[in-house]
């Protein structure tokens, strides 16, 4: 079992920074699902099911955009925020 997550991890760290993205963005919709479900007219068995799928789904989602990214990227991520909120104080500060 250790060989096969190894080997799903490697390959998962092969594909590009921008595919990491998209499928770490591809989260978001399972984390609102799986709340918004609780909305629903729906037997309580029904809603745990649904919760237990969707946010399942948005962790796989997390954990494979994250390994996708690996160190290298989300260091990438985190400069792209860092300079759009410098950039942005400072044109606070020139207000």
């Amino acid at each position: 079992m250790k060989k096969i997550l190894e080997t799903i991890k490697t390959w998962l760290s092969k594909l590009s920074f921008r595919t990491g993205v998209i499928v770490l963005l591809c989260c978001i919709p399972f984390y609102i699902l799986s709340f918004a479900q609780m909305a629903l007219p729906l037997s309580v068995e029904t809603k745990g099911v649904l919760w237990i799928v969707l946010f399942g789904l948005a962790k796989t989602f997390q954990y494979s955009g994250i390994t996708i990214l690996g160190v290298e990227g989300v260091r990438r991520f985190k400069r792209i925020f860092k300079r759009r909120k410098n950039k942005e104080q400072e044109e606070d500060a020139s207000l």
